[in-house]
């Protein structure tokens, strides 16, 4: 049987069965990194009743961090291919009462996306990022200059092996292949205008945030990539 180390692409039935296994409990296992998905909702800089995509919501984490910055008067559209784990983003809406938000069960790539978004998150979705067809489809759904920020692992330099270690572990339990890693943020890279790349957890986790191309997101070298150090603990 294939596992991420030895696939060389995402694998869509694979990542259905990992996450129907961890959303019971996926909550308490994403607690200690909170505080990386709030600087990634920080860096969208949405204004009030902005409309964002959630692209791989999972369990609706996000959410209450996205409401609280648009608003009642904005739109949260959560996209996911996890029937279990949108049951649990559904209940999480039940029990606020929002009404803004709009769950759809569905691969990205294929996602039926019926706005234009002034905003995209990518929180820990490694396998989305890797697939042309899900950036392409969740792109074109944005406004020109819309913000887009993305979370996930990556390879630390190979002195940090405590680091990488942590990496390795972590993406075996939470990915379906490790191609990308070095740089998951790259098929972004050429979409995006000002590209900016921090590395948080000691190099075993970035942001990358940047905004929309005005010209359509059209393949071609960005103009400019930053990447630095974040020293303040996520």
């Amino acid at each position: 049987m294939a596992t991420p180390v030895t696939r060389r692409r995402p694998d869509p039935a694979a990542a259905l069965d990992q996450y129907r296994r961890r959303a019971p409990c996926y909550d308490l296992e994403l607690a200690p990194f909170e505080p990386v998905r709030t600087q990634a909702v920080a860096a969208l800089r949405l204004q009030r009743d902005a409309t964002v995509l959630d692209v791989g919501c999972g369990t609706g984490l996000s959410f209450p961090l996205l409401h609280r910055r648009i608003g009642a008067g904005g739109h949260i559209i959560g996209i996911d291919q996890s029937p279990d784990m949108l049951a649990c983003a559904r209940q999480r809406v039940r029990e606020h009462g929002w009404d803004h938000v709009r769950l759809v069960c569905s691969p990205a790539a294929i996602a039926s996306i019926t706005v234009r978004a002034d905003a995209a998150l990518f929180h820990l979705v490694h396998d989305v990022l890797r697939d042309e067809a899900a950036l392409a489809n969740v792109l074109s759904h944005l406004k020109p200059g819309a913000r887009v920020v993305a979370t996930g692992l990556h390879w630390a330099p190979p002195w940090l092996w405590p680091a990488n270690a942590f990496v390795l572990l972590a993406a075996l339990y939470s990915v379906t292949s490790l191609e990308g890693l070095a740089r998951p943020w790259d098929k972004l890279a050429s979409r995006l205008d000002d590209l900016a790349v921090q590395e948080v957890l000691g190099g075993a986790m970035f942001i990358a945030s940047g905004s929309y191309r005005a010209d359509g997101g059209r393949v071609k070298p960005s103009r400019r990539t930053r990447r630095r150090a974040l020293r303040s603990p996520p």
